[in-house]
């Protein structure tokens, strides 16, 4: 793949992903926000008399454009990351059109990126969580992130060298299976970490983690979508043409 084509493909990927951010971002606003400002409301009331500091931005500030800024730049980062990804993929892991390769490809960064790390360290909304183990529950966090990229990359391989011998079909629930054991056996023997306040309400803590998925699956969803179309309407490069040179044509003979 020619460096013309990445960077178009790279260029259209980054374009997907901030148009997935805008649908992401109208998920987030419309119903995470409402979460949050509940949580930071429990917060507020159970927080002590005299720990009440000034904010050094507003939660209006908060809720609008830095939520806009902070999910438009997500959605551009990983685009561009998943588009670099897709040009490796393409035509390696199997023989599917972009539009396909590209909606695998999101679905496994989904996966691999967020699923994984999320059912082992799920998103929590303010309030959730003592400020004195934030480094630690970062650094277990990337840690899942980085074995489920990892492990799922493993299975990518695995699956293709198996088979050549188990066909397809069976060599994909081989390769399923080991990403489910592996993920399983990091889960286990990675610490788990529950901060959960008492007293608070059950149901935003399940919907502020519920909200946090969707706005993930929205996300790489909607990027799988757009960033296949674009892709499948990139030309791509056709085949060497001969150089070789033609054969001179005799000039017609004049009459006589």
């Amino acid at each position: 793949m020619n460096s013309t084509l990445v960077r178009n493909l790279l260029v259209r990927g980054m374009l997907a992903g901030l148009a997935a951010g805008v649908f992401a971002l109208a998920v987030a606003y419309f119903l995470g926000e409402p979460l949050v400002d509940r949580a930071i409301g429990f917060e507020e009331a159970h927080a002590p008399a005299h720990g009440h500091e000034a904010e050094l931005v507003s939660r209006g500030l908060q809720s609008t454009a830095g939520l806009a800024t902070g999910v438009l730049l997500y959605g551009v980062a990983f685009g561009g990351i998943a588009a670099l990804a897709y040009c490796f993929a393409l035509g390696r892991v199997g023989r599917f059109s972009p539009r396909a390769t590209a909606l695998l490809l999101s679905g496994g960064a989904l996966l691999a990126v967020y699923v994984v790390p999320f059912l082992k360290y799920p998103a929590n909304p303010p309030a959730v969580g003592d400020p004195d183990t934030i480094g630690r529950r970062t650094t277990l966090y990337f840690l899942m992130m980085l074995l489920g990229v990892l492990l799922a990359i493993a299975a990518t391989l695995l699956g293709k060298r198996l088979a050549r011998g188990l066909g397809t079909w069976w060599a994909t629930v081989a390769a399923v299976a080991a990403f489910v054991l592996a993920i399983g056996l990091a889960y286990a023997f990675l610490p788990a970490v529950d901060e959960v306040p008492a007293g608070f309400p059950a149901t935003v803590l399940w919907r502020f983690r519920l909200c946090a998925l969707a706005v993930q699956t929205t996300l790489w969803s909607g990027f799988g979508l757009l960033f296949g179309e674009l892709a499948e309407r990139l030309p791509t490069p056709g085949p060497a043409t001969s150089t070789a040179p033609a054969r001179p044509v005799a000039a017609p003979r004049r009459p006589a």
